[in-house]
C-alpha cells in the first residue's frame, strides 16, 4: 500500500509477528487487536477521533466486519477482501453516516499489472509460503495458527 498511496496506514492484527512484518514494509502504525476491543480506542486516537477514511478487511470473520465498520469515519469506505461472516448493519446507519461498502475478490487486471510494475521496480516484495500439494493439511493448519505471512501457495 505504501508504494501506491500517501495515506497513513494503520495495521491491526492479533498476531505480533504480522504486525512486525507490516511495520517493516511501511505501516505507519500497528495496533494489536485484543478480545475486549480496547484496540478500537487506540485506532480512534491515531485518527484524532475521526475514524479511518478506509478499512480494508482481509479477514471478514470473528467480528472483524462489525469492528471495521465502527472504525470508519463519516463517508468512509469499507473494503471486504476476506470472507466468512455476514454484514449486519442497520441501513439507517449506512445512510446517516454515508459509508460505502466495496467487495473485492482479487483485484482487476489493471491492479495486477500495476503490482507487477511495482515489484519489478523493487517497491514491493511478495511474501509467500510454499507447500507441496500433498502437504495441504499442514498449510491449512499453519493458516489457522497464524503462521503464514502473506500468501500460502500449494504447488502441485
Amino acid at each position: 500500500m505504501k508504494a501506491m498511496s500517501a495515506a497513513t496506514l494503520i495495521v491491526i492484527d492479533s498476531n505480533q509477528a504480522a504486525l512486525d512484518l507490516a511495520s517493516s514494509i511501511g505501516a505507519d502504525h500497528t495496533v494489536q487487536a485484543d478480545k475486549d476491543g480496547a484496540f478500537v480506542q487506540k485506532v480512534l486516537k491515531i485518527t484524532q477521533d475521526k475514524g479511518a477514511a478506509a478499512v480494508i478487511d482481509f479477514v471478514a470473520e470473528g467480528g472483524s466486519t462489525k469492528t471495521g465498520v465502527n472504525l470508519l469515519r463519516r463517508a468512509g469506505s469499507y473494503y471486504v477482501v476476506g470472507y466468512g461472516e455476514n454484514l449486519d448493519i442497520p441501513t439507517i446507519d449506512i445512510i446517516s453516516t454515508e459509508i460505502n461498502f466495496v467487495g473485492n475478490l482479487v483485484g482487476s487486471y489493471n491492479d495486477l499489472a500495476e503490482l507487477m510494475v511495482l515489484a519489478a521496480q523493487g517497491k514491493v516484495k511478495l511474501h509467500t509460503s510454499k507447500y507441496k500439494l500433498a502437504d495441504y493439511e499442514t498449510a491449512i493448519q499453519d493458516l489457522r495458527e497464524g503462521k503464514v505471512r502473506g500468501r500460502a501457495i500449494l504447488v502441485p
